[in-house]
């Protein structure tokens, strides 16, 4: 490859061909503040709008100030990137951008995490010289995003993670000038659109335009409710992100430290989602091993490759976009939804209370979990077997309000028996988790051997797709991975085209899996905070005393207790569901 020589405020600068002034100046040192640009390496997720004008930069002999994120340096450049011009024109810019948005910083959700707010302090603006007209335009409230447009600054972050990278389509610019807005279809609102409530467009939003449903204040009101028992699950990839909300650094394993603090907030019992994810690979790995076994009998009418289905958002991809694969995933329910079928259906009988008076609480990295737990299949009677669902960074603002001084909390140890869980199922947080957890018990269900290793590093990593073959004692068995919706796309259309040669797939709808969820503190875009996260559940998985999910001895447990067997005819009226095709439904969901 060619590489180019400039200069960039007085330091010579070497790199290669195509390489933009942005990440030339970045990696001398030099920061070119933005808002529209935005760039996951590993992953191959690129923004380059240049639509917000705020990065420009004097390029000697140009008249005009270029944009240094989609400018490509040339050889002899001499670039200029904070002398007075660039300033004045940034601020000018700034306040221009200002003089349409709302002066509501105070009760905006994303004050002091809102990339409009900082670059304004950064930029010292204390006044705004234009006024004029303010754009208005309607509040959406779906189940999991809130949509307030009026903060909107078309920086088209949310397009680009909706188009390119998950490749779900509905956010798009619509009209023209003033008017231009960032909306679905016919301005449509999201629960009547394809959208999945991944949650991606609301972790890349620089201000406050899209967020999560604030469901803290229903959390509160049920910890304090006369006669309700409230009882919370936490999913494997909180624990390697919350400390962040504390300024820890990424990868820090919070478990302890978040298990104390829900109990401070009030919850009677703390349970682990983990539990859920083995008694997830005990059912989902039952049906890949039933479908493999009459696959290998030759029995043609089996339908393979078996899709994982513990994502919401990943399944209502295919619910609208693949609606003809829609008997090709597993039935089994996700952690989430199996955890609070348990609990409604046993441990509310364990306590002696009506399902009604248990308050399940879940905290979750993903936004569509709010979503899924208010699918109305998921209740009975009109009760959701889970009624609140909280994102990682909504647990951290409980704890911020109780004035809970994280840090310095001791560890403790969740309740027994829906508390108890397997390395398995801690690595359900993390791309290859969910099929890796599933090899580990499926390996000696089908061989009756032991496993020669328990960690298959061959499902790891975080390209968007990869593929494996595991040898189960002189059967291969061919494994695909996907994480993000865009990759996923791709394995679909394999199978959709029958030229798809896995036995399993896992899918999940978010970079990195669900220590990228939407839910998740805010990463920016820095793929080394997921592979850092990733790390911490690999290491709480390694130090655990079982590994594998068959191996729990609660969730053995259970099925003796209550359950029968797994893909028994218990099992499956609790643990399994239907999926619905909705190819261009515009009903409410």
């Amino acid at each position: 490859m060619n590489v180019i020589q400039l200069t960039i405020d007085g330091k010579k600068v070497v790199v290669s061909e195509g390489t933009t002034l942005l990440e030339a100046a970045k990696s001398i040192g030099v920061t070119i503040p933005s808002l529209c640009y935005m760039k996951l390496d590993d992953l191959n997720f690129e923004n380059r709008p240049g639509s917000c004008r705020i990065c420009v930069v004097e390029v000697e002999g140009r008249r005009n100030l270029a944009p240094a994120c989609c400018t490509p340096c040339a050889d002899g450049m001499v670039v200029q990137t904070h002398n007075l011009r660039v300033i004045q024109a940034r601020r000018t810019v700034l306040e221009l951008i200002l003089s349409n948005h709302p002066f509501d910083c105070l009760i905006c959700a994303k004050s002091g995490k809102c990339d409009l707010q900082a670059l304004a302090q950064q930029l010292g603006i204390r006044q705004i010289h234009y006024s004029g007209e303010k754009s208005h335009y309607k509040c959406d409230a779906s189940p999991a995003i809130l949509r307030d447009m009026d903060k909107c600054i078309l920086c088209r972050r949310c397009v680009t993670a909706c188009n390119e990278v998950q490749t779900v389509g509905v956010l798009s610019p619509v009209y023209r000038g003033f008017h231009s807005v960032v909306a679905p279809a016919f301005e449509m609102d999201l629960d009547h659109s394809n959208c999945t409530y991944c949650g991606q467009c609301v972790a890349v939003c620089p201000t406050g335009a899209l967020t999560e449903q604030d469901n803290t204040w229903m959390v509160l009101d049920a910890l304090v409710a006369p006669g309700k028992t409230v009882v919370v699950q936490t999913a494997p990839a909180v624990r390697a992100a919350l400390g962040e909300e504390f300024g820890l650094p990424p990868g820090t394993l919070v478990t302890g430290k978040m298990v104390a603090a829900l109990r401070q907030l009030g919850f009677k019992y703390v349970f682990d989602t983990d539990f859920a994810a083995d008694l997830t690979i005990m059912e989902e790995g039952t049906e890949l091993l039933d479908r493999l076994k009459r696959h290998l009998e030759g029995d043609a009418t089996v339908k393979l490759p078996i899709l994982t289905s513990c994502c919401p958002g990943w399944v209502k991809f295919f619910e609208h976009q693949f609606p003809e694969l829609i008997d090709i995933p597993s039935t089994a329910k996700s952690p989430q939804q199996m955890f609070g079928a348990v609990a409604k259906n046993y441990f509310a009988k364990q306590l002696g209370i009506d399902r009604k008076d248990l308050v399940v609480v879940s905290v979750m990295p993903c936004l569509a979990k709010k979503y899924e737990c208010s699918r109305p299949e998921f209740s009975t009677d009109g009760d959701p077997d889970v009624n609140i669902s909280i994102s990682t960074r909504e647990l951290a603002q409980l704890i911020r309000h109780a004035n809970i001084d994280f840090n310095m909390l001791a560890d403790e140890e969740f309740d027994h028996p829906l508390g108890e869980s397997t390395g398995a199922g801690v690595i359900f947080g993390t791309t290859g988790g969910v099929i890796e957890a599933a090899v580990r018990t499926a390996y000696e269900v089908f061989t009756g051997q032991p496993l020669p290793r328990v960690d298959f590093d061959v499902l790891r990593g975080m390209e968007g797709i990869r593929c494996a073959t595991i040898d189960f004692a002189g059967t291969p068995i061919h494994i695909g991975i996907a994480h993000g919706l865009g990759h996923a796309r791709r394995l679909l259309e394999e199978i959709k085209a029958g030229v798809s040669s896995y036995h399993a797939i896992e899918i999940m709808a978010c970079p990195g899996g669900c220590i990228g969820g939407g839910g998740q503190p805010y990463h920016h875009g820095n793929v080394e905070v997921l592979k850092k996260r990733a790390a911490a559940l690999y290491r709480e998985d390694a130090n655990k005393c079982i590994r594998k999910s068959h191996e729990n001895p609660y969730v053995m447990a259970l099925y003796q207790q209550f359950l029968g067997k797994p893909c028994g005819e218990l099992s499956h009226q609790l643990l399994h569901t239907h999926y619905f095709d909705r190819k261009g439904s515009s009903l409410v969901e």
